[in-house]
């Protein structure tokens, strides 16, 4: 097989970037879309007409910064909040607090959660920490699996929703038993919330009430707040006392940081009131998805879950991942809309000739009636088979 040229690569995916950032017609934008200084341009004006814009600016987390920390702790009915530069710091800052004061390195987890998949073994490079995993199945760890667990474990971290198993999340009871589970083999639980703005609909319960099951919770300002960066971490006082020295160890104490964190206060503001409706239309883009597919006689395909879970949610369809790619480049370039991005292989082990993509559904995609998502899922089929 021929070695992809790495420069050739790259200028594949700014040419990808290009083509989906400036579609006329989308079910969503990507926080990366667009251009630097169309983005600066509309953080300025948000932050002047949100009465922050004579704010002084931070220096080493104060200022603005410990105003998200408080909106953050707020929001989530916890009596503390850390702001951190990633998501991936946060956790791990969380899970060694943990096992500190448990005594135990072991994190039960999903073996296809972030930390396990996306973090090259950074828990057990970084902060000495060992996992096990409750249940392989592509869903969260039942009450009885965690129970059952063979080996004592200090933390449990759950993933919600599990990104990389289609979104997915349990229900508000098996959550609450999960929980149950664990405390009563004397473990703390660990929320790993990066999407958990967009849970509650699901739950049918408050964020306050969904993060008050855990004893620390980790949010993500760019995954479905549609911030810059950044993460915070919320838990009971001493525990985010000690995350701020480990944050500062880590060298996540940065020195400023008023962009990121006025782009988070305008998620928390302005994204995080619409999300339910967000997922209330993702279910009506998928049963669209789901009828344009049977109509053309697609064959094999899947929505995963059906209905979604959340906002987002997974489609595959048995063909190379290239050819999918391709004809999703080819509808954005030949009608301005873009219905899917990027597909990918499954993982190891999975079937060949299939291929699975992620859609999300946020404001744009509320201009979208069931009828529009059948006519571009048609047109990109016809594309799919060499027929625009």
């Amino acid at each position: 097989m021929k070695p992809v040229d790495p420069v050739d690569e790259e200028a594949a995916r700014l040419y990808r970037a290009k083509i989906w950032g400036g579609a006329e017609r989308t079910l969503w934008r990507a926080s990366a879309d667009g251009t630097a200084g169309a983005a600066l341009r509309g953080l300025a004006d948000w932050t002047e007409s949100a009465g922050h814009g004579d704010e002084p600016l931070d220096t080493y987390g104060n200022g603005v910064v410990e105003l998200l920390e408080q909106r953050v702790a707020t929001a989530l009915g916890m009596p503390s909040a850390v702001f951190f530069p990633t998501g991936t710091m946060a956790q791990q800052v969380a899970l060694r607090c943990w096992a500190g004061r448990t005594g135990n390195p072991v994190v039960a987890l999903h073996p296809l959660a972030h930390p396990e998949v996306h973090e090259d073994g950074a828990l057990g490079a970084v902060s000495g920490l060992r996992t096990v995993h409750p249940t392989g199945a592509p869903r969260l760890p039942t009450a009885e699996e965690v129970r059952d667990h063979p080996e004592p474990f200090g933390t449990l971290m759950l993933e919600l929703p599990l990104r990389d198993a289609g979104f997915v999340l349990p229900t508000w009871e098996e959550l609450a038993s999960v929980v149950a589970a664990a405390r009563e083999r004397d473990a703390v639980v660990h929320f790993d919330g990066a999407r958990l703005w967009e849970c509650p609909t699901r739950f049918g319960r408050p964020l306050a009430e969904v993060a008050g099951l855990a004893d620390s919770v980790y949010v993500s300002f760019y995954k479905s707040l549609g911030g810059m960066s950044g993460a915070a971490l919320a838990g009971p006082e001493d525990v985010m006392a000690e995350a701020r020295v480990w944050r500062h160890r880590y060298g996540g104490e940065v020195f400023q940081q008023y962009p990121a964190v006025l782009s988070a206060l305008r998620g928390l503001a302005v994204e995080l009131p619409r999300l339910p409706s967000y997922v209330a239309h993702a279910r009506v883009v998928a049963d669209a998805l789901r009828e344009a597919f049977e109509e053309a006689g697609t064959g094999w395909f899947r929505i995963h879950p059906e209905p979604p879970h959340t906002h987002q949610f997974q489609v595959w369809l048995p063909y190379p991942p290239e050819v999918l790619t391709a004809a999703s480049l080819a509808l954005t370039e030949d009608t301005g809309t873009a219905l899917f991005r990027r597909w990918s292989a499954p993982g190891a082990g999975g079937p060949p000739g299939v291929s699975c993509t992620e859609v999300t559904v946020a404001a744009e995609g509320l201009e979208w009636s069931a009828g529009d998502v059948r006519t571009a899922a048609r047109a990109f089929l016809a594309r799919v088979a060499g027929k625009p």
